[in-house]
């Protein structure tokens, strides 16, 4: 089935911090959206790279050597064996493509953060 999807109307649908929703698929991907606020965990996805776009807020993500800021409209992909950590000091919003399966903790499926099952909105 082909349809669209409006961002803008997804992120009305939920408040919550750190929990991202799948919206879409792409192949072997999953287009995810998440509010996030304050700081996330360090970690790393061994096997596969990730993309945020930020549609709204600033995302700084914290890379062992450096930060980068990433506002609206702009993207950051991060390798896979990247340690990183995203934070955000305000709510941002961001567009996350990841492969299938990709657990939010990367390494650490065990954290308190995990997501492992992932509402479709």
């Amino acid at each position: 089935m082909v349809d669209k999807v409006n961002l803008a109307q997804k992120f009305t649908l939920f408040d919550d911090r750190w929990s991202p929703r799948i919206v879409g698929e792409l192949n072997d991907l999953h287009i995810k959206i998440a509010k996030i606020e304050g700081e996330f965990i360090w970690h790393q996805h061994e096997d596969t790279d990730e993309l945020f776009l930020v549609t709204d807020g600033t995302l700084h993500m914290h890379l062992r050597d450096k930060t980068i800021e990433v506002g609206p409209g702009e993207i950051i992909v991060i390798p896979a064996g990247v340690e990183h950590k995203p934070e955000a000091q305000g709510v941002c919003q961001i567009v996350m493509f990841e492969r299938k399966g990709t657990l939010n903790t990367g390494e650490h499926a065990d954290s308190e953060r995990t997501k492992s099952e992932l509402e479709w909105i």
